[in-house]
């Protein structure tokens, strides 16, 4: 019965979406170039960097390394190996889907237990600074001081949700340990033996490692683009249709409960999906005062969004890694996200001027026009890069093609 109501579900979706592309394909084709623009210019160019270095550092055994320096740090505070120290770093500095690339090669490699791959999910996967200075703060709000309130409760929410997960499974860890978990005394050089040990281990020539971290990383991302895209369209049918605005109608009794202005059901609802869209239109929505759109701006940052989530599943399809235990911690981490703004909002941006933290964008135009500044280099030579780098690709694939 439960495959059935699932076979239904799924083919009443596909059919609805494919009558709306026939119904209206003018808004279809915009909404996916949106999409399309967005992955084009930002995405790929702003992510690539981050996976084929992740990749290459895992290959050459340098996160064994990082793993055993940090693991009195990471073990005690999330219940993870110390290498789960380098996806929490990489996922805040690149943003989603990062920390779930990352977490998964890890599983493959063996170095977590599928329980531990899970906790690790639940916590790496977070906005990019880029995107909360970037794009939200300065192309949304106007305001880049907005961006501290936003990114400390977005990455301590992040944090708050790894001490919560790090409970998830201990009861079935337990049953699975061995009588030989004794603790090591921490060293570089043990770090270092162990570094050694794990590239030895590895039979792929440099070159071939290398080919692999591009090819991984582009099909990663390829992938992420058509999520996007779908997501996009997706999205701007369902608002055409009229069920955003529906379905809109019960969230809206949510947020009174909270005291939030109901006029930002239909953003809120939008952002559950696709968080550029939602929290552009948070930021244009003119019943709410300040606090209150930015209340629910960090929500959205912290669930994610159902296009990102649906990133990080594609991602860990791969593996064992089960996506309950990341969808809760979205779910979670909006909620810290959210009572931490409320917290930090008169203290980090009504009385910013008694604060000042160092290489943080926290005052002046400078920071704001190095932000613009940023995404407007990203948006100039973003298709270029992403171009090169998938000819690159064709050129390996058709050479690897030629050898076999």
């Amino acid at each position: 019965m439960k495959q059935q109501i699932k076979t239904i579900a799924f083919s009443s979706i596909t059919a609805f979406v494919a009558i709306s592309l026939i119904r209206f394909p003018d808004q279809s084709l915009e909404a996916s170039i949106r999409g399309l623009n967005m992955w084009w210019e930002i995405v790929f160019p702003s992510l690539l960097p981050f996976f084929i270095t992740a990749e290459l550092l895992i290959g050459f055994g340098f996160v064994k390394f990082i793993g055993v320096l940090f693991e009195p740090i990471m073990r005690p505070l999330f219940n993870v190996p110390g290498v789960g120290s380098f996806a929490w770093a990489m996922g805040m500095a690149s943003g989603y889907p990062t920390g779930a690339k990352i977490a998964t090669r890890l599983r493959e490699e063996k170095q977590l237990t599928r329980v531990q791959a899970e906790r690790l999910v639940s916590f790496t996967n977070a906005s990019s600074p880029l995107f909360i200075f970037g794009a939200v703060s300065v192309g949304f709000f106007y305001d880049v001081k907005l961006g501290v309130v936003l990114a400390a409760s977005h990455y301590i929410g992040n944090a708050l949700v790894g001490v919560c997960m790090r409970f998830y499974g201990r009861n079935k860890e337990k049953q699975l340990e061995t009588a030989k978990t004794e603790k090591q005394k921490v060293s570089i050089l043990r770090a270092f033996r162990e570094m050694h040990r794990t590239r030895v281990n590895d039979p792929r020539p440099f070159g071939k490692i290398v080919g692999d971290a591009v090819l991984n990383s582009i099909q990663t991302l390829v992938m992420v683009g058509g999520f996007i895209i779908l997501f996009s369209v997706f999205t701007k049918l369902l608002y055409i249709a009229g069920i955003t605005q529906a379905i809109a109608f019960l969230f809206q009794y949510l947020l009174k409960f909270f005291t939030i202005p109901a006029e930002l059901a239909v953003p809120l609802f939008s952002g559950l999906f696709e968080i550029t869209l939602g929290t552009n239109l948070i930021s244009q929505n003119d019943a709410a005062n300040l606090l209150e759109k930015i209340i629910v701006v960090s929500f959205i940052l912290g669930f994610n969004g159902l296009s990102v989530q649906a990133q990080v599943a594609s991602i860990i399809a791969s593996s064992d890694i089960r996506f309950a235990p990341y969808f809760f911690a979205r779910i979670l981490h909006g909620l810290f996200a959210a009572i931490l703004t409320v917290i930090f909002y008169t203290p980090l941006y009504l009385n910013r001027t008694s604060f000042d933290f160092k290489g943080v964008p926290v005052a002046g135009n400078v920071q704001e026009e190095s932000w613009s500044q940023l995404l407007y280099m990203l948006a100039e030579t973003g298709p270029i890069i992403t171009f090169i780098f998938l000819f690159i690709a064709v050129l390996v694939l058709l050479k690897r093609q030629l050898k076999s």
